[in-house]
């Protein structure tokens, strides 16, 4: 089959790799359709790693995508052949003591599409996963919309995980698609106040045209002050998407005594910093997010009821043959790209 491979650092290949097969009788071999590159496979493709992942060259990155069903095993009973499904890309053990405490997301045996030591990924024709990981769709949404419940599911987990009232005032740092899926799960809680920055400006109009009552960007004003001035008492919720030292300083400032700090964003950094001082005094809570924790059914949900449009999100479709390029781009933020869909 044909796939794309990691083969150096800011290197990629189009090669003819062996066809995945069926080894469980729980396994489901997926005729992948759509796959959206997410930031975390450019940072394999840029830096080789995450943290203490560390990618072994020849690698196959990507792990947001919808496929269709080619072939399952015989005691498959979630779907079968022919039907269309969202991929969750992660597979939990479900015996572990995080999984019985129903942590499947920081399972201790977790093997999640695309990360080094745990699997390949998904930008080729072919891959096979457990049943469980296959939600069918029932027509109900697009291939494409499909492939864009993988972020959605984190922004929906995330906001799910803040415990936001709708009567909340948030700030989202970052409008790249994790951020926008954070702004369009609040808006699902019915959030109205919602605020949102990107060093972006298409970014930036992105996120005004879709319900922000706010946007700016850092480079060119204080979005801090920008933001306190209209909510003198602060921020309840601050969801940090950027991954970046500024964004997490900048939450801080934001948020009021009390308030909780979201860490959704993946810094490229080994360490990052707070001021005590500030977290101390204003006793605010900080959360991590990783991934998402059984949200993925949620997000289908949400864009089959119409609730949730995300169809804005993809601003730039290509073919497999030109993931190279498309990840250059991706990288360099060129040419206005929010989200790049890939056709397979």
């Amino acid at each position: 089959m044909k796939a794309i491979v990691l083969t150096a650092l800011k290197k990629m290949e189009l090669r003819e790799v062996p066809e995945p097969s069926i080894k469980k009788d729980t396994d489901v071999l997926l005729e992948i359709e759509k796959i959206g590159v997410c930031g975390s496979d450019v940072h394999y493709h840029e830096t080789g790693r995450i943290g203490s992942q560390v990618v072994e060259y020849p690698f196959i990155v990507g792990h947001e995508c919808a496929a269709t069903v080619k072939a399952v095993g015989k005691a498959v009973t979630r779907v079968k052949e022919g039907d269309e499904v969202v991929v969750d890309p992660a597979a939990s053990c479900h015996n572990c003591q995080q999984c019985r405490q129903g942590r499947e997301n920081t399972c201790e045996n977790l093997s999640f599409l695309g990360t080094p030591g745990q699997g390949n990924g998904c930008l080729c024709e072919y891959i096979v996963m457990p049943q469980e990981s296959c939600y069918p769709t029932y027509g109900k949404i697009t291939l494409e919309q499909g492939a864009l419940c993988e972020p959605l599911a984190i922004g929906v987990y995330s906001v799910r995980q803040s415990k936001v009232s709708t009567d909340a005032k948030i700030a989202v740092l970052g409008s790249g698609p994790i951020g926008l899926s954070c702004m369009v799960a609040a808006q699902a809680e019915n959030v109205k106040k919602i605020y949102m920055t990107d060093k972006l400006d298409y970014r930036v109009r992105a996120a005004k045209s879709t319900g922000a009552i706010w946007a700016g960007n850092p480079e060119k004003e204080n979005i801090v002050e920008a933001i306190l001035r209209q909510e003198p008492s602060g921020m309840d919720i601050v969801y940090e998407c950027a991954g970046q030292q500024e964004t997490l300083d900048e939450a801080v400032e934001l948020l009021k005594p009390g308030g909780k700090l979201m860490l959704i964003g993946i810094p490229r950094l080994g360490r990052i910093s707070f001021s005590i001082d500030k977290l101390r005094r204003k006793e605010l809570t900080l959360i991590n997010v990783r991934r998402q924790n059984n949200c993925t059914q949620a997000a289908i949900d949400l864009v089959a009821s119409g609730r949730i449009n995300p169809d804005f999100m993809v601003t730039h479709r290509y073919p497999l043959e030109e993931t190279p390029a498309v990840f250059d781009m991706v990288a360099g933020y060129r040419d206005g790209v929010v989200k790049a869909m890939i056709s397979v």
